[in-house]
């Protein structure tokens, strides 16, 4: 039987292989996902008809609360003729409610789908799944305070858009680095590349773990932490907002303490910025961007960031079912 999920690296061939963390890529298979989603992106901007998925099954089995993630990938089935089950709390709304266990859930869908997309509060979720699943991939939609490879992957995708590279870069990541998933795995996906700078903005509570810190310090990429705005580097080619991870809090009084820390406005990006940056957010926002930037042309957290999650996701599914070499 072949090993699956984190260890089964993707080396250029994406067919039939778990997505579950950005430590299974190399660069090679990055660009080879941005070569196919530019080619989704075509489909679909211009609502091109596309069969890719026609007769494919995708189970998305969200365990945590979705928007974005949730919406992109039934989008980017349905874009190419797939079908969904949708399957959304599963704790109240399926067997699941009744007792039946992780396992038994995931063994059953895996009998009704092609591929499973799933959300997990708890870190290591996905990987344990794409143990647990014998017959179909399971791509990370997010677990828990672990990582969101399929985030980092429209996230490199945007910045590659705008500058036309993935090295020689800088950014600054900002707010809840302790809990966010996002951040470790953008960071991860930067690490793959070479002569990267990353400042870390945050509150003292909210600060990288310091595994994680040493983690991403051994992969080569250079960390710098700050705390204060006025440490922000001027020459920063995106900034990499996030808001403070309330859910991940058991204490609501530590969360009121730290929460909007740092907040973009108009004054923060004139102050801060650099005309020729990218600020994104991987949303929800929760007060940490204020509404007034979003007219600026560099936010691109609501336009080409947002719409690159289908694109990319569109890539991935057509790709790991092997639609696409």
């Amino acid at each position: 039987m072949t090993q699956k999920g984190l260890f089964n690296k993707i080396n250029g061939n994406f067919k039939n292989k778990d997505i579950v963390s950005l430590r299974q890529f190399d660069t090679k298979s990055i660009y080879k996902l941005f070569k196919v989603t530019k080619k989704m992106a075509d489909i679909a901007k211009h609502a091109k008809s596309s069969n890719i998925l026609k007769g494919n099954i995708v189970t998305l089995l969200f365990y945590e609360p979705s928007s974005r993630t949730f919406g992109s990938f039934a989008a980017a089935a349905k874009q190419l003729s797939g079908h969904t089950i949708e399957i959304i709390n599963p704790t109240d709304f399926s067997s699941v409610s009744k007792g039946e266990t992780f396992e038994d859930t995931i063994r059953v869908f895996e009998a009704y789908c092609d591929l499973i997309v799933l959300r997990h509060p708890e870190k290591g979720a996905a990987q344990k799944a794409a143990e647990i699943a014998k017959f179909v991939p399971v791509i990370n939609a997010g677990d828990g305070i672990g990582e969101h490879p399929t985030q980092a992957l429209l996230d490199l995708y945007t910045i590659y858009q705008k500058f036309g590279k993935l090295n020689n870069l800088t950014g600054l990541f900002a707010g809840d680095l302790l809990n966010g998933r996002t951040v470790k795995s953008l960071l991860r996906g930067l690490s793959l590349f070479s002569n990267n700078i990353a400042y870390l903005l945050s509150p003292k509570q909210l600060k990288l773990s310091r595994e994680d810190f040493d983690d991403f310090k051994k992969s080569g990429l250079k960390l710098i932490e700050i705390e204060n705005k006025k440490d922000i580097p001027k020459n920063a080619n995106f900034w990499y907002w996030t808001r403070t991870q309330k859910e991940r809090f058991k204490n609501k009084k530590n969360y009121e303490e730290v929460k909007n820390k740092f907040i973009v406005t108009k004054k923060v990006l004139q102050d801060f910025g650099n005309k020729d940056m990218i600020l994104m957010h991987p949303l929800p926002r929760v007060g940490e961007i204020l509404p007034e930037v979003d007219g600026d042309k560099r936010a691109v957290y609501l336009t080409s960031e947002i719409r690159n999650g289908m694109y990319i996701r569109m890539a991935l599914l057509s790709l790991v079912l092997g639609k696409i070499k």
